[in-house]
């Protein structure tokens, strides 16, 4: 690899929600010349700045940002998605000789960086349409059953109640004739090369962890979380849509409707948090032993080690 290479090298910052994986990836940016690109889920949605803890408007400003809020709540984005939009994002910093840091808690926008995509074929919009169709008339129940008849295989991985994935291996299914799970099994071209990115994982004890986000979903209370929701609940959207799904939304999407109390609303949204939080960490734990580990209650301190550690 070539300095210049090597000077733009990507760096993938991963972690829980609430362990501090933004303000390193400012940090890192701010050393080294970056642009930092989002690898975060419900951060990409236009219409949860507040709900899903997008960087301020003063560290955008100071450091150039890609795939924050550019996406409208309505649609429903896709990791295939994410690779194209991060493969662009990516080479347009390196091209400007700036250094992408990919940064988020998405576990699965990491693995898909790094290992490829499975190349399944673009799905028909007609196809599309008619299970979504059928998940709104029959149920996520009833087309699991549907689903176990045909693909047993798939049925086994997904919950009867996991509308979206079942809508997803029937589509495949039928559009290609094969299960998805054999689709999976193929993989596409990563867009990151293992062997010249600089992989993080910030990490944290659980209980402060739990602290952070509970003080942070109050924050997001007093900065207009409610208002945020309350404006996402007159655009009348499909509740399966993942905007919908994120953290905090449906609890407080019953409170603006009159159905819950702020208390209530705010226990469950941190209950969410923490169910989810200990997902996150599940899956680090299981994918990502190589990266190195970046403890986040001495992250201050040791900026050196970390800064020695991306220019070896």
């Amino acid at each position: 690899m070539s300095d210049a290479n090597n000077q733009t090298a990507p760096i993938l910052i991963a972690g829980p929600t609430a362990s501090g994986k933004s303000a390193l990836a400012l940090a890192i940016a701010e050393h080294v010349g970056g642009v930092i690109v989002n690898a975060d889920s419900m951060q990409v949605y236009r219409e949860l700045r507040v709900l899903s803890a997008r960087p301020a408007a003063e560290d955008e400003a100071r450091i150039p940002h890609a795939l924050y809020g550019f996406v409208p709540a309505a649609e429903a984005y896709s990791t295939g998605r994410f690779m194209e939009d991060a493969a662009k994002a990516i080479a347009a910093a390196r091209q400007q000789g700036r250094r992408p840091i990919i940064v988020g808690g998405t576990g699965l926008y990491f693995k898909a960086l790094l290992e490829g995509l499975s190349p399944i074929p673009r799905i028909d919009d007609a196809v599309r349409n008619h299970w979504r169709a059928e998940a709104e008339r029959r149920g996520a129940a009833e087309l699991h059953r549907e689903l176990a008849a045909h693909d047993a295989t798939m049925a086994a991985r997904l919950a009867p109640a996991d509308t979206q994935r079942i809508v997803r291996a029937l589509e495949v299914l039928e559009q290609t004739g094969k299960s998805l799970a054999d689709w999976q099994k193929i993989r596409g071209a990563p867009v990151v090369e293992e062997s010249e990115a600089v992989r993080l994982c910030v990490t944290l004890e659980r209980a402060e962890l739990h602290q952070r986000a509970d003080a942070r979903f109050d924050s997001m209370i007093r900065e207009g979380a409610i208002d945020e929701a309350r404006a996402l609940a007159t655009l009348d959207l499909d509740p399966d849509l993942p905007a919908m799904r994120a953290i905090g939304v449906r609890p407080l999407l019953s409170l603006v409707a009159g159905q819950s109390t702020i208390d209530a609303a705010a226990g469950a949204a941190k209950l969410e948090t923490r169910q989810y939080i200990k997902r996150q960490e599940t899956w680090l734990r299981r994918n990502m032993i190589a990266w190195k580990h970046v403890d986040a209650k001495y992250m201050e301190r040791n900026m050196r080690e970390i800064f020695a550690f991306i220019y070896p």
